[in-house]
This record gives structure tokens, sequence and C-alpha cells, in this order.
């Protein structure tokens, strides 16, 4: 059965756990190895596993395209973070996203965000619509909900909040509830928050979606994707997908993951922290167009930052615009000292790209800039270092993407 072929029943949530978020990221998929009592699991690397008798294997395990250990207790560590039943592993965000979307029978419809990673904008323009699913996307999708869902066809709501790269936020269950009268699931994609800032599940999201990359592992050294949510439904028919497509995690990188999990917390609450005053530096520059943080008062909906985000927290990522356009945008990336000119976020260390050029030029022009992403763009993933470093650093950057070449033009022109 594809996903949205019925109308959606309310899944039975998953019990509340007993413990809060730091000592379920330490200890959730974390059982004590029984043979030798290691505190840390082994890694699995075995590829087959024996059996008994013939279809009878010795444990739980056959084949680690199937299942693997290190998989089922990063799954098992996910689903208890996002306050899920089920959580499935995959080889990346992307996969996680074509997964679910293959999941659905031709002719059907998903509406998006229209501020949606390009990536994602990719496999539903280029891949997804290749299998007859199709999407339309709307830059106010609270708004226009119901006028976009299609009777009979609109079969899933995509969601970024905040979404990738202008930090736009969506009311999660103000769009949930017009899709559940009309049997409509909701994906939403939580890569920019993680599970320690937001948990689209308790706000009526059906799938919650990560590139585990980011902050989940938050490394820069594994490449993986994960889902997570409630029904037994979705679990069988995901499950199938994730084992029959085959994009499945190696054990060493679900291992990794899961080591980069038990401090997400303390790596979330530091890179919220420091993007904080680098928003309210950027706010506070004459060289700067605007800053999207929804930290920020200022944030259009900072009123959704609060309902949703954990303690009203921003999170670690914000973008800004430079006077000087494109130019300036590519100046200050190669200005900065700490902040690595690179694709990518949600690491130990701070980056900074330019969308309109790096993670979102595959998206045409006029569909990048109305949906936000101009040339002068910069997007910023603070890290975890001191966040005093950070601030100097911006701030000499902006000087030189901004004032540098006046200063030179001055110099040129007087001799």
């Amino acid at each position: 059965m594809a996903l949205g072929e019925h109308s959606i029943e309310t899944p039975p949530r998953a019990p509340s756990p007993v413990h809060r978020f730091g000592t379920l990221a330490v200890h959730a998929g974390s059982p004590h190895d029984p043979v030798t009592g290691a505190v840390i699991e082994p890694i699995s690397l075995s590829t087959t596993f024996a059996q008994s008798s013939v279809g009878k294997p010795v444990g739980l395990y056959e084949y680690t395209r199937s299942s693997n250990p290190n998989r089922d207790n990063f799954e098992a560590a996910i689903a208890a973070l996002e306050h899920a039943r089920y959580a499935l592993a995959f080889s990346s965000g992307s996969a996680t996203t074509a997964t679910i979307l293959q999941s659905l029978a031709a002719g059907s419809h998903v509406v998006s965000i229209s501020d949606v990673y390009g990536g994602t904008h990719r496999y539903f323009t280029k891949v997804a619509a290749a299998h007859g699913v199709h999407v339309t996307f709307s830059p106010s999708i609270e708004i226009e909900i119901s006028e976009l869902i299609r009777p009979d066809e609109t079969k899933l709501i995509w969601i970024e909040t905040p979404s990738n790269p202008t930090l736009s936020l969506v009311d999660i269950r103000a769009v949930a509830s017009v899709a559940h009268q009309h049997g409509i699931m909701v994906v939403v994609d939580n890569t920019f928050l993680s599970p320690y800032v937001q948990n689209p599940l308790d706000h009526g999201a059906d799938i919650v979606v990560h590139s585990v990359t980011k902050y989940i592992n938050g490394h820069s050294d594994v490449l993986m994707g994960a889902a997570a949510f409630n029904s037994p439904t979705l679990y069988d028919r995901l499950s199938f997908l994730q084992n029959a497509i085959g994009a499945v995690p190696s054990a060493f990188d679900c291992w990794l993951a899961h080591r980069g999990l038990k401090t997400l917390h303390l790596r979330a609450r530091e890179a919220s922290a420091n993007a904080a005053v680098v928003a309210q530096t950027l706010k506070a520059s004459a060289h700067v167009i605007a800053v999207n943080y929804p930290g920020l008062a200022s944030h259009p909906q900072h009123a959704v930052t609060l309902k949703q985000h954990r303690n009203g927290m921003g999170g670690g990522m914000l973008s800004f615009r430079i006077r000087g356009g494109q130019g300036a945008a590519e100046r200050f990336c190669q200005a900065t000292k700490i902040f690595t000119l690179a694709e990518s976020l949600g690491g130990v260390e701070s980056l900074v790209e330019v969308p309109g050029s790096m993670t979102h030029a595959g998206i045409p022009r006029e569909q990048r800039e109305a949906a936000g992403v101009f040339d002068d763009l910069v997007r910023v993933s603070c890290g975890i270092e001191d966040g005093e470093d950070l601030r100097k650093d911006v701030l000499q950057a902006l000087e030189k993407a901004v004032v540098g070449p006046k200063i030179s033009n001055g110099v040129n022109g007087s001799v």
C-alpha cells in the first residue's frame, strides 16, 4: 500500500520518556555488551550472520543490508530523541527523501515549501517527476495549504522549518491540522534544528527526517540520513523500501553517528548561543541589509520559535544579506579566519557559504530569488568555538568584504 492511500488515523504516540534529553542521548540504544560488559558497543562489521539450520539464524541477524546491530541501536536512539516509536537510518539525507517519495504511487501530488534544500528541490523536480510524482512549491504554505490540496491526489506535505537557507518558519500544527482533515501526511525536515531544539512529531507531523550528517553526527565525518515516525503501517512500508532499495549506512557510520548523538544536547546549546551572538552582531552592522535568525525577536515568525523550539532557542544556523552584492558575499566568505568556506552545516566547526552559487545553484535564479535566496545571501553555520572569537571574525570579515574594496577603488582612482 502506498503512503497516503487511505485517510490518516492518528497513530498512538510513543511512550513518554522517563528521562530527560541528555540522559536519553547518552543511554538510549546503548546496552552494555552482555558477553564482555563493554560500556560502548562494538562495531559489527560482518556482512552476513551464521544460521544454525536452513532459515534459522543463530541470533537476530541474517544480512547487514536488512539489519545490523549498530544500525538497530542508532535507530533506537533516534526514535527516543524524536519521541517516536520507530526510526530508520539511510545512507544519506537525500536517500531518506528519495525513499519517502518512492513510497508514493504514480500520480501522487506533493505540496512543499518553496525555500527548500537544493538537493530536495532537485529530487522533487528531476527525479520524482520522472516516476509520476508531482510537487507544487509554495512560499506561504500555512496560508495557501487549503487551496493547494488536490482531492484524491495530494498525499504529502513537505516542510522545512527553519527552511534552508532563509530560516523561515512554519507552524507545524497549523499545517498538520488542515492536512489531516484531508488524510494527507506531513513530513518535516528537522535537520537545521536537531531533535534537541525541536520535535516535530509533538506538533502533529507524521514523519520527521534528518540529514544525520549535520547536527546529529556533528563532526563532519559521516554521511547519513534518518526518518522517525509513530505509525506501524509506515514502518512496514518504509522498512521494506529501506531493505529493497538498499540505501543503508555502514555499521561503522552508524557507530560514529551514535557516538556523535551522545553529545548533541551540549553541541546544540553551544551552537545556538554562538549563533545568537553572531546574529546580534550582524544585525547591528551597517554593512548588513537583513539577518535571518529565528532567535531574534525581529524575526517575522518569532512567535513560532517560542511555540516550537526548546526554550525559544534559535538554533545554530543563520543567514544574512550583505551590502555590495554577490562580490561582497564571496569576499566575506574568503575573509573569515575561523569560519571555513564550505558546504554542509551542523559540525563542531563554523562554516560559511553563498547558497546562490553553491548549495542552491541548481535552482533557477528566478525561483531562488522568489524564495529569498539572493546572490548577496550568506549562510552561516555556527560551531562550538568561543563565541567572542566568532563575533570578532565576523566583524573583520565584514570590513574586508564591504569597506576594503571602497578603499582600494579610492586609492586607484587617485593615482
